[in-house]
């Protein structure tokens, strides 16, 4: 996400370092090329504007002019901009002082309501919540159904309703009722969509709104429609009064003019983001921490909370003392390569690392996903004594173990650099200063499949 905006901007940056001393003409020049990438970026123009306008009144004071390091000074205001329009804080779920906490999830048809309500429980099941789910949209064929199967995927209940119980409200309060009768403490409400906003259904909504008093009314949006989704949750709020946005297809959009547009054209902050089609990609939204990532700093903070959350902790630190005694075989590069697997898509990991240092060059890194299933089938293939050490692999080996996984011998060869790769990569991880303590304690396998 933000993969195009990033660029960008550190284009401006770079140009901005090349400068001797930084002026107010060539700050005029900068802001110029800032403005350009926000447009490009699909950002709305109110919010470009204000943002360009507040940069440059920080950007072009004394002291950022006659500072030791203009540019550094730049990028920090820039930052703190961008953390300003994207929210300043996170903004967690309100619950409501007398449980259960009714949330309803609201948007145009197609927004992803229905699974982002299924995430959302998954979610909340994990921070130590307990939700019950139900579907009140009783036009679309098989919606109900279709949060009936998601659910019994998560093992999450759900209020199925009744056949007398054809009405969107009847569902939601029998739902209430039973979350209060079963211990349940959240009742996340899925309503119906239209393909466009009508009067029809914000009558339904206002009603279930003045019936069942909820704490959040949740908007969901597709970020792939850019402004679309802007202007949606705009006139949602206008006319429903929503408390948050969770905004979808995080990981398809490159631009991400709608992350960056929806809380000053709502003020109603952004409260989570759907970053895959996994049930668990749903993350919460913070601020500071997508701001790093248009500025190429990326998000190891998330990074590591997702890694700490999928990880086994003793197997980490079983992997670290691997590492250190030099003693990481094929069987643990395998092992890894599963535990990553756990994390999400690979192109969203590689998203949170810094663009910058020796991580630098992981921006254009294009991951295959198949190319995990090839290596673990690869692995396999091998005898435990060849796991163990990789050296006894010669030319015959090599052919017996590609035939034994479907491969070719110029896979296995590929696969053994790729192992030679990570264990030098996560040797260096283990040689000291922060991130390398805690990346090589996630003992994770970073390795080059470009050849």
């Amino acid at each position: 996400m933000f993969d195009s905006l990033s660029e960008k901007l550190q284009r401006v940056f770079k140009n901005i370092r090349g400068e001797g001393t930084l002026t107010a003409e060539n700050m005029e020049a900068a802001l110029k090329e800032i403005r350009m990438a926000l447009l490009e970026a699909d950002v709305h123009f109110k919010v470009v504007k204000q943002f360009i306008e507040g940069v440059r009144q920080k950007a072009l004071g004394q002291e950022v002019l006659t500072s030791f390091s203009p540019a550094q000074q730049v990028i920090k205001i820039v930052r703190d901009e961008l953390i300003a329009v994207l929210g300043t804080h996170p903004s967690r779920l309100r619950t409501a002082n007398q449980p259960p906490t009714v949330v309803m999830i609201v948007g145009l048809q197609g927004s992803g309501k229905t699974t982002s309500t299924g995430k959302l429980a998954k979610f909340l099941s994990k921070s130590g919540h307990r939700p019950l789910v139900v579907s009140v949209d009783v036009y679309r064929p098989a919606a109900r159904q279709q949060l009936a199967v998601i659910a019994r995927d998560l093992q999450m209940p759900l209020y199925a309703g009744t056949p007398e119980e054809t009405k969107p409200l009847d569902l939601a309060r029998s739902a209430r009722r039973e979350a209060e009768q079963t211990g349940r403490d959240m009742v996340l409400i899925d309503t119906a969509g239209r393909l466009h906003i009508d009067d029809e259904l914000m009558a339904e909504l206002q009603e279930l709104k003045e019936n069942l008093n909820p704490t959040e009314i949740l908007f969901v949006a597709d970020a792939m429609t850019g402004q679309d989704a802007v202007k949606s949750a705009d006139e949602f709020h206008k006319r429903l009064g929503i408390t948050g946005v969770i905004l979808t297809k995080m990981d398809g959009d490159a631009r991400g003019g709608g992350a960056l547009s929806i809380r000053h054209v709502t003020g109603q902050p952004l409260k989570f983001i759907g970053t895959g089609e996994k049930f668990d990609a749903l993350e919460a939204f913070h601020p500071d921490r997508a701001a790093n990532r248009i500025l190429g700093m990326g998000d190891v903070i998330s990074f590591i909370e997702k890694v700490e959350q999928n990880i086994d902790q003793k197997k980490a630190e079983e992997m670290q003392r691997k590492l250190i005694d030099n003693e990481f075989t094929l069987e643990d590069f395998r092992d890894q390569l599963k535990q990553l697997r756990k994390l999400g898509p690979l192109e969203n990991l590689i998203g949170m690392m810094p663009k910058m240092g020796p991580l630098k060059e992981l921006k254009d890194a294009k991951v295959d996903e198949k190319e995990l299933t090839r290596i673990v089938a690869i692995i396999d293939s091998m005898t435990p004594r060849e796991r163990d050490n990789h050296m006894l692999i010669n030319g015959a080996r090599r052919r017996r173990i590609a035939k034994g996984s479907g491969t070719t011998v110029q896979d296995v060869n590929n696969l053994l650099k790729q192992y030679a790769q990570a264990r030098k990569m996560m040797k260096s991880f283990t040689g000291g200063g922060f991130l390398g303590k805690r990346m090589a304690k996630m003992k994770l396998p970073f390795f080059d499949n470009q050849n």
